[in-house]
C-alpha cells in the first residue's frame, strides 16, 4: 500500500511540475523556494501541539490548491506559483514518508511513524 501512496504522490508532483512549466517564472526561483514551507516546523519550538498545527496547515494539500484556484480565477502569477509550490512540497515529502502530524510527536504522521 506504500508503494501505490507513493507512486500517487509522485505523479501529483509530477503534475505540479507540469503546471509549474507553463509559469512564466524560473526554474531557479522554484528551486530556491522549494524548501521553505518547512519553515512552518518553527512551531516546534514552542510545543509540538502548535507546532503540529503550523506544519499541517502550510503542507496541507488543500491550501495549494485554494491558493492555485484563486490565483487562476483572480490573474495573479504569483499566488498561482504560491500554490503550485505548496502543492509540489507536499507532494514531494509525502513521497518521502513525511505525512501529516499528530500533535503528540513531530514523526507521528498520518502516513505512519517517521524512522524506525
Amino acid at each position: 500500500m506504500k508503494s501505490l501512496l507513493r507512486l500517487e504522490e509522485l505523479l501529483m508532483f509530477a503534475l505540479a511540475l507540469f503546471l509549474f512549466s507553463g509559469l512564466d517564472f524560473s526554474w531557479g526561483l522554484f528551486t530556491l523556494l522549494f524548501f521553505a514551507p518547512d519553515l512552518s516546523m518553527i512551531g516546534y519550538l514552542k510545543n509540538p501541539r502548535l507546532g503540529a498545527w503550523t506544519y499541517n496547515l502550510v503542507h496541507h494539500k488543500g491550501l495549494g490548491i485554494t491558493l492555485y484556484a484563486v490565483g487562476i480565477l483572480l490573474s495573479i502569477p504569483w499566488l498561482i506559483f504560491t500554490g503550485i509550490l505548496l502543492f509540489a512540497h507536499s507532494s514531494f515529502d509525502r513521497i518521502l514518508g513525511y505525512g501529516l502530524k499528530h500533535e503528540d510527536a513531530f514523526n507521528n504522521t498520518h502516513l505512519g511513524r517517521i524512522g524506525r
